[in-house]
């Protein structure tokens, strides 16, 4: 019974483009490492032709901890994130 009330964990890949490194990094390292207790793997790319720079995150966490962090970075100008959600 106490199984159904805690929310299971789910794995799940964030990709994250980031348009103006420069004014928008900080932001997203400091709300990537609020939420580093439930990152498991990162990579960063950055795409120097397109002028972006984009960052894959993989995250073992609850649908409410992965929503937040993923609206929290859509939240800051000029940057995009996006989740794929495993069953």
């Amino acid at each position: 019974m106490e199984k159904e009330n805690r929310k299971e964990n789910r794995i799940a890949v964030i990709g994250i483009v980031i348009h103006n490194r420069e004014e928008s990094s900080r932001k997203v390292n400091e709300i990537l490492s609020d939420y580093g207790n439930i990152i498991v793997g990162r990579m960063g790319v950055p795409y120097k032709e397109k002028g972006i720079s984009v960052i894959a995150i993989i995250v073992d966490g609850t649908t409410d901890e992965i929503g937040a962090l993923t609206g929290k970075l859509g939240n800051i100008n000029g940057v995009k994130a996006k989740v794929a959600l495993t069953n």
